[in-house]
């Protein structure tokens, strides 16, 4: 994992509070306070994050480039730009990009606790099941 701030994302005025890049593409925090944090996901074409679940944190996922195949508690489903989808806490979720297009999307999160370690991966392409 690798998380920085470069002098691209500086320049062009974003208010990004961290950058990283991840296996299947890279998240950006754009908003955090102790109650709230919002994301901008970008996931490659033909990858997806990993099956999990959060215990402490809710998500409403917003597409802005896509479409996106999203999967919520085994049922899967193409979202479109402009749909959106939420997930509870506890409940399984993914999102995948086509091999056609990648997919961006604004994730925000609202609950008690918003760290990485909040993730419980019940599959995952990049073997980091129980990480």
């Amino acid at each position: 994992m690798q998380v920085w701030l470069d002098s691209f994302h500086l320049r062009k005025g974003y208010e990004v509070l961290e950058f990283s890049e991840r296996p299947w593409g890279t998240y950006q925090v754009l908003h955090s306070t102790a109650i709230s944090q919002v994301k901008e996901i970008t996931v490659n074409a033909g990858a997806r994050l990993s099956y999990q679940t959060h215990q402490k944190r809710a998500e409403h996922w917003f597409i802005t480039q896509g479409p996106a195949i999203v999967t919520i508690d085994g049922v899967t489903k193409t979202l479109q730009v402009g749909e959106s989808i939420d997930i509870g806490i506890g409940v399984a979720h993914r999102m995948a990009a086509p091999e056609s297009n990648g997919v961006t999307f604004i994730e925000v999160q609202t609950g008690t606790y918003f760290g990485e370690d909040d993730i419980v991966r019940l599959e995952d392409d990049f073997g980091r099941v129980g990480q």
